[in-house]
């Protein structure tokens, strides 16, 4: 898990080959004004997804994990707490994975929680449980969604 703000993303640019059009993807002056929904980037290797709506309650929501994709969560107004728990860590799955979605939930809490707020970004990998959208107001965010290789 990385926690800092968009301004620092190139840092990042070196750890996945798709790095790049993500955090260009990001810096569009018209990212606020994208339609909810998804937003093709680079084919099946970026993605984004935008949402905008009121956030969940921790004891509503399950941590999830992706296989195949590490999550950006950038978020462009209000607070998102994202929770977070080791990957090895979590017990067993509650729902079996359909390798079409990438994603696995499991019921565990979250051992920690970083609030993220407009310009920051958390970037979840494969071994990073996270619970996000997890706020008492409204959210505006955009995830990007990288494939790992």
């Amino acid at each position: 898990m990385i926690i800092d703000i968009l301004k620092n993303a190139s840092d990042y640019v070196a750890l996945n080959p798709h790095f790049a059009k993500a955090f260009a993807f990001l810096n569009r002056e018209d990212l606020a004004d994208l339609e909810v929904g998804r937003h093709d980037v680079d084919g099946q290797n970026v993605y984004a997804v935008v949402a905008k709506g009121h956030g969940r309650k921790a004891e509503e929501a399950l941590i999830e994990t992706h296989d195949h994709y590490i999550d950006i969560q950038f978020v462009l107004r209000g607070t998102d707490s994202i929770g977070w728990k080791a990957r090895h860590d979590l017990g067993p799955t509650i729902q079996a994975s359909d390798p079409r979605s990438d994603v696995d939930f499991y019921e565990d809490p979250p051992t920690h929680w970083t609030d993220i707020t407009p310009g920051m970004l958390g970037i979840y990998f494969p071994e990073d449980g996270h619970m996000p959208m997890i706020s008492e107001g409204e959210l505006h965010k955009v995830i990007v969604k990288v494939a790992m290789k």
